[in-house]
């Protein structure tokens, strides 16, 4: 049995109770964990999982099923429609579960109602009561897995009823009650942004939080705002910068921490952040440079996390108003990637340098012979990014080797959207450079 499998056996008690007969229930679901590990066919799957909805088909049905019961059945569904088989006749029991369980059967009441339905099942209009109720909870539990449900799969025709409880929640004394309100309200945003309008002060709050979980969080909301509407967020750059230097120098909480890098991904959502601001405007790019200058020199490459911290350092200096030695130093490590013998690396250098072609054509043609080179790769991946590269990098004076190499590869490609994707690119250039 594979390492991964003996790991979720071993975890599967955690999701029930110690009492008289939670053990005897856990192991119905073990064994049918390990009785699919062990089959040789799909065929064999189906026919067990056939058996498997056929019983539980008849335990919901039963009036004599209990709570916990209905609890470890409804986990057992959950398994069977991961592994993509229809277990739909459960979907109205996960509803019950989460409205009358105690709280652990409520948990995964909640949980499977995440996992069977989306934002447009006519089940979930059942759970709004629910929903209102423990969002109105002052049992912390019961609280945090209504705003988890919320975030999730809520129907957006809902979203003026709960609203205001979300709104509320921004000033609970709880970091992660305040955490999953802002997460719930970034969720509102993207599906009907007009009926969070009115609450953009307090995601500046949720911005100035004293938990870093509650910055972050934040963080999202921001991201989306700011690639709408740079110019409205301009003065929130010193906020940013003074956020991503605390960072940068280690100042957060070891939990943040990713194979000893200082929150990789709260570095990468600011710079990103940082790279919209900053773009075409010199006074707000100015703001950043020292912080840009910190994050090149701190990421040193030695594991897979600081590469794309630095990928996106790179990107914000070249998007940002341009500064020599920060320029300098983004296309030393460009070069390093492009240079180095592991696929990965060499493909985000590519990937770099498609991106920086647009701002810098000189950089891609320092390395143009490299760049051809990576044509004859034995990575697919990297021909076909490399392709896109030379596209970039394509004038007057390269044209025709470039176009002789993009046939080539064509000659002895398979996959038709390559195919496609690059007799259009041939097109392009044969009808934007005629006469060579």
């Amino acid at each position: 049995m594979s390492d991964v499998v003996e790991k979720t056996l071993t975890a599967l008690p955690g999701l029930f109770d110690s009492q008289t007969g939670a053990a005897k229930i856990t192991n119905r679901l073990r064994q049918l964990i390990k009785s699919i590990t062990e089959l040789t066919s799909k065929h064999e799957e189906e026919n067990l999982i056939k058996k498997e909805l056929s019983a539980m088909k008849e335990q919901v049905s039963s009036p004599n099923t209990t709570m916990k019961q209905m609890r470890e059945i409804m986990v057992r569904a959950m398994y069977c429609e991961m592994l993509g088989y229809d277990a739909s006749f459960t979907y109205i029991h996960a509803i019950k579960l989460a409205q009358q369980g105690a709280v652990l059967e409520k948990r995964v009441g909640y949980l499977a109602v995440s996992l069977f339905l989306n934002e447009g099942h006519e089940l979930l209009l059942l759970l709004v009561n629910t929903v209102l109720k423990d969002l109105q909870s002052t049992n912390l539990i019961e609280a945090c897995m209504a705003l988890t449900v919320v975030a999730q799969v809520f129907p957006k025709d809902m979203i003026p009823a709960v609203l205001p409880l979300v709104e509320d929640k921004l000033s609970h004394p709880k970091e992660i009650i305040r955490r999953k309100a802002v997460l719930a309200l970034y969720k509102f945003y993207l599906i009907a942004p007009n009926q969070v309008q009115h609450i953009h002060a307090k995601f500046r709050k949720a911005l100035c939080d004293k938990d870093p979980g509650v910055m972050t969080s934040s963080l999202h909301i921001y991201l989306q705002l700011i690639r709408e509407s740079p110019d409205g967020y301009k003065d929130l750059t010193g906020s940013f910068v003074t956020i991503l230097k605390q960072v940068v120098g280690g100042k957060l909480p070891v939990d943040f921490n990713y194979h000893n890098v200082p929150a990789p991904w709260l570095q990468i959502q600011l710079l990103r952040i940082l790279s919209l601001l900053g773009k075409e405007d010199q006074s707000t790019s100015e703001l950043m440079y020292e912080v840009l200058d910190e994050s090149l020199r701190r990421a040193e490459m030695n594991h897979n996390i600081t590469y794309a911290i630095l990928y996106e350092c790179v990107k914000a200096v070249y998007t940002i108003h341009p500064k020599a030695e920060l320029l300098e130093k983004a296309a030393r490590c460009i070069g390093n990637f492009v240079l180095s013998p592991k696929i990965n690396l060499k493909y985000l250098g590519l990937k770099a340098l498609t991106y920086v072609v647009q701002h810098d054509a000189k950089l891609a043609l320092q390395h143009q012979m490299t760049i051809i080179e990576c044509l004859d790769h034995s990575d697919f991946t990297i021909k076909r990014e490399t392709l896109e590269l030379l596209f970039r990098i394509t004038n007057a004076q390269n044209v025709t080797v470039i176009v002789e190499k993009m046939l080539d590869f064509l000659r002895g490609c398979n996959d038709d959207h390559t195919i496609i994707h690059l007799v259009g690119k041939v097109a392009e250039l044969a009808e934007k450079y005629p006469f060579n």
